[in-house]
């Protein structure tokens, strides 16, 4: 089997409108993390719904 292992300094929990709720990030990370949201806006509010409803979320794309 093949494994992997992912060591992150940081951790931090977001509203939707990018600020932070628990934890923290360095500037840059925090800078590309808002402008994700940003861009996804529509689509994490529409996951979030269907997780309430416990339904399966769909997939959002990472930050080019």
């Amino acid at each position: 089997m093949d494994s992997f292992q992912f060591d992150a300094e940081h951790e931090a929990l977001l509203t939707l409108d990018g600020k932070i709720y628990s934890g923290g990030l360095p500037a840059r990370a925090l800078s590309l993390v808002r402008e994700w949201l940003a861009l996804h806006r529509d689509e994490i509010e529409q996951d979030w719904k269907l997780a309430q409803e416990r339904k399966p979320i769909n997939p959002i794309a990472p930050l080019e």
